[in-house]
């Protein structure tokens, strides 16, 4: 039997956005007996495993270039960046007409297999089952997906890595919004995620962490914002409680070109696994979206925590772990280079109770360097409005003893559902932030003496002065709308004479 061949290569490389609408092509063969909150299940680890062929295969054609057509040279594995076992290729999985989906999850789980330093975990932790039960999908329509997404090359020629990555966040966002219920924990829109990482501005060289990565669009966008930098390889580290997620994560930061990097599974809170030494590990840079006020996260652990996290004290499990995961995060970051930007709740600003008792501590730190609060309904799953910490060990001089409040609660750009904090609004929180300075309306350089004064509430609506138009007494107002009332009477009067 001839074998089959992609019926449309590319001939250029496109958009992020044609190979996004190419994707939901392939959701659209599994609507009907797939529900679109599982499109991702099966549409993530395809797209990867279509990707790391069509790499192999463009290796492959340069090694054979570059040997004049020596085909065990290029089969050599020091000429590929993922090995692609024998049988497992996505040709051979192609040529199947029976039990396609068992061949799919077979050369999947060998290709890991194969390649356990970069793929341990990756593609095995999408079900299985859900690819083998011929009552969900038939042999038919698994080979209808499999012959649409042949009908591309996916390899780096056809879509460089940032490219197939922005495509794939494209997805992820679409997913988050069929399913808003999850949406919180999985995607964090881009213009927030380029506000955080320009505020922490990650040089080449410094480590960065997320203990709470998501889909891993942090950490990718520290590594963009360090121009990709080959310093960035094994200074990138992440935890994920989400199992799904943290493949996801992995997937992501690969498809973006990003290389040796860390991504661990588990609750941060109650099992932190980025250690070193058996403490905290310690980073330069440490980035956050965690879970708005997450509930029964682990308070009794907390208490007696083994390493020494709570040093401003215990939230409860019916406040939230909020303040647990603030405090995570301090105890992540070096003496002297570390800083960290989280996003919170406004809740943590002005919260009574154990919370006051931390929040005061962490004033008195003085490494809180500024407090930014966002406008409402910015973020999937929930209408809390949020805010921004920004922490650093080591304060320059002039930000000393001071703290930076920015209400920046009305830029955003008004939608129907769901506001928007596009690049231009996000550029202009950063420009307050850089700017640490008063201005009416929207920012104040406040001490911590006025903030003791006021009982350590951080709202910055409670310190910025708001411009108040002057008002006139009511004698005045009175008079000139009688005056008005005057003068419509004789405009009346001069029009019916001359209507007569």
């Amino acid at each position: 039997m001839a074998k089959k061949q992609n019926t449309t290569p590319n001939k250029e490389i496109g958009t992020a956005q044609e190979l996004y609408n190419f994707l939901m092509e392939a959701c659209n063969i599994l609507r009907g007996p797939v529900s679109q909150d599982n499109f991702k299940d099966y549409i993530t680890p395809l797209l990867y495993y279509k990707r790391l062929n069509d790499v192999y295969d463009e290796e492959t054609e340069e090694a054979l270039l570059l040997s004049g057509g020596d085909t065990e040279f290029a089969a050599l594995p020091e000429q590929h960046r993922f090995d692609i076992p024998e049988d497992c290729h996505w040709q051979d999985v192609r040529e199947r007409t029976e039990n396609v989906g068992s061949a799919l999850v077979g050369a999947m789980h060998k290709t890991e297999l194969a390649n356990p330093d970069t793929l341990y975990g990756v593609l095995s932790i999408f079900s299985a089952q859900k690819w083998t039960d011929k009552r969900v999908l038939s042999d038919e329509r698994i080979t209808n997906l499999i012959e649409h997404m042949s009908r591309r090359k996916l390899g780096n020629k056809d879509y460089p890595n940032d490219l197939m990555g922005d495509a794939y966040e494209i997805m992820l966002k679409r997913f988050a919004d069929d399913s808003k219920a999850q949406a919180g924990e999985f995607y964090t829109p881009r213009a927030v995620v380029r506000l955080l990482v320009n505020i922490l501005d990650p040089k080449p060289g410094e480590s960065v962490y997320d203990p709470a990565c998501g889909s891993g669009g942090m950490l990718i966008e520290a590594v963009r914002h360090m121009k990709n930098d080959s310093l960035c390889c094994g200074n990138i580290f992440g935890q994920e409680k989400n199992v799904t997620n943290a493949a996801i994560a992995k997937m992501n930061l690969l498809l973006h070109g990003a290389s040796d990097f860390n991504i661990m599974q588990g609750d941060t809170l109650r099992d932190p696994k980025i250690l070193q030494g058996g403490s905290i590990a310690r980073f330069d840079c440490v980035i956050a979206n965690p879970p708005f006020s997450l509930k029964k996260w682990g308070e009794t652990e907390w208490r007696s925590d083994k390493f020494s996290r709570n040093i401003w004290g215990t939230p409860t499990d019916d406040t939230g772990a909020d303040y647990a995961w603030i405090q995570h995060m301090v105890q992540s970051m070096k003496p002297g280079t570390g800083r960290m930007v989280v996003v919170m709740p406004q809740g943590v600003l002005f919260r009574g109770n154990a919370e006051a008792d931390i929040r005061k501590r962490m004033v008195e730190s003085d490494w809180l360097e500024a407090v930014i609060t966002l406008g409402e309904k910015l973020f999937f799953g929930t209408q809390l409005s949020p805010c921004i910490l920004v922490l650093r060990r080591h304060k320059i001089a002039e930000h000393s003893a001071r703290v930076l409040l920015v209400d920046a609660s009305k830029i955003l750009t008004v939608r129907r559902a769901q506001n928007e904090l596009t690049e231009d609004n996000a550029a202009e929180i950063f420009q307050h932030y850089l700017d640490y300075t008063d201005k009416e309306d929207i920012s104040r350089v406040v001490t911590l003496d006025e903030i003791r004064e006021k009982d350590y509430v951080l709202s910055p609506n409670r310190y910025i002065q708001y411009h108040q138009e002057e008002q006139e007494p009511y004698e005045v107002v009175k008079a000139r709308f009688l005056a008005a009332c005057q003068e419509v009477r004789e405009a009346e009067q001069v029009f019916r004479e001359l209507m007569n």
